[in-house]
């Protein structure tokens, strides 16, 4: 009886030892959590989505199915604060301001500049409207899960009565057109701004906010930026430009996350004593815009020595999703301390979205979100060998599907993209 009881229970033993397993565990990678020094030799313990446990490697890991990824290098999921992936679209001609715009019912789950965002390790997305507005429309906060529609992808959990991105605001020579009440000058944009703000305090006053089946929904998104319920993403080049930005954030009562910044080398004293972050980009060939003729690759530093919080953005399509890392690694190149660049990819992206408190570091508590990379985050023999989204891996470079969307061109991934929705 006792060698039958026995026989049984070895029988049993690895369903039961597979059943325990419900999480995971990576093991033996070094790790830069972003929150806290390197750890050399680490583990991540991963359940339900969430980080459990981030330290050096122990022995006695229980319940968790190991995967060694010794010799590899574990950083957070990288944040881009401005993109325009996913084939959206935003504000059209018919006027320079479209606070009532959402980029997210123009939005593609499927789109296959997505899978380019995964196979750069992005994991986290600022998705825009154009800049060729005032106020382009509302932005989309995305987690780049695998979905089938764009509300699988939202941080938010009901698109219709919650706020689920920021606000595209741009100045400068984009939306400088004369016609169709589109400005001329520089001057002319900052008054037709100042108006549609105090328009929605009018709206507030006048007491129609409250009033049912009367809402001004272009006036109601002003009035969400006005309360810090929606955060101003501000498309803004030269200096005076920058400047500008920060004045009309001040007059009504919003500190905006200031994007490209081009000059912000000129202002970084301004842009600190503001309380502004930055949301820059970095160019490695010539051409543009003449107003972006002042981008350098030591912006970044400059902003840093100043005391500025600064994140990297890919702007993509006008720099590749796939090469994101590339960016923090020129800024290094131009004088940024590494730890700050690698915040600048991570968690100050995170603060920038009002985030931070669910990822861009790597802590118990906080979304499994992650990328495993081939070496140093900073050199360009390194490879995003996977990208994992709260805890389940949606890149993988050893996955020949995968692999085609970031080794190829844009027919290689267009390809690859409609093998995957058949």
């Amino acid at each position: 009886m006792f060698r039958s009881f026995t026989l049984a229970a070895l029988l049993l033993f690895p369903l039961l030892a597979s059943a325990q397993e419900d999480g995971i565990a990576l093991i033996g990678a070094t790790i830069h959590p972003v929150s806290g020094p390197v750890i050399e030799e680490g583990m991540i313990l991963i359940d339900a989505g969430r980080i459990v446990e981030v330290g050096v490697l122990r022995t006695n890991i229980v319940g968790y199915r190991q995967i060694d990824v010794s010799g590899k290098v574990i950083i957070p999921g990288l944040v881009d604060t401005h993109s325009h992936t996913g084939a959206g679209d935003g504000g059209d001609s018919s006027g320079p301001t479209h606070p009532d715009v959402r980029i997210l019912d123009a939005l593609d789950p499927r789109a296959d500049s997505f899978e380019r965002a995964r196979a750069g390790g992005i994991t986290t997305l600022n998705v825009m409207p154009g800049s060729g507005h005032l106020m382009s429309g509302q932005t989309a906060y995305l987690k780049l899960r695998d979905a089938n529609t764009i509300e699988e992808m939202l941080f938010c959990d009901d698109a219709l009565t919650e706020v689920c991105g920021g606000m595209k605001m741009a100045n400068g020579t984009n939306s400088l057109r004369g016609t169709n009440g589109f400005p001329d000058t520089r001057a002319r944009s900052a008054a037709i701004v100042r108006e549609m703000f105090y328009e929605a305090l009018a709206y507030r006053a006048s007491g129609k906010e409250d009033s049912v089946g009367v809402w001004d929904l272009r006036k109601e998104a002003l009035l969400q930026i006005i309360d810090g319920e929606r955060i101003v993403h501000f498309h803004t080049h030269r200096h005076d430009d920058i400047l500008t930005a920060i004045r009309i954030g001040r007059e009504f009562g919003f500190t905006p996350v200031l994007h490209h910044v081009s000059e912000g080398w000129r202002v970084a004293d301004e842009i600190a004593a503001s309380g502004a972050p930055a949301s820059i980009i970095v160019l490695d060939s010539p051409g543009g815009k003449l107003e972006a003729r002042g981008l350098y690759i030591d912006t970044g530093a400059a902003l840093e020595r100043a005391g500025v919080d600064v994140a990297y953005h890919t702007d993509d399509y006008i720099t590749d999703s796939r090469l994101f890392l590339r960016s923090a690694a020129l800024g290094v190149r131009g004088g940024m301390s590494r730890d700050f660049a690698l915040e600048a990819m991570t968690i100050a992206g995170a603060r920038m979205l009002g985030l931070d408190g669910r990822l861009g570091s790597l802590e118990p508590g906080k979304d499994a979100d992650f990328v495993v990379l081939s070496g140093d985050p900073f050199s360009v023999y390194t490879r995003v060998e996977q990208t994992w989204v709260e805890g389940q891996k949606v890149f993988d470079l050893a996955n020949p599907e995968d692999r085609a969307y970031a080794t190829g061109g844009y027919d290689a991934y267009r390809s690859a993209s409609a093998d995957h929705q058949e």
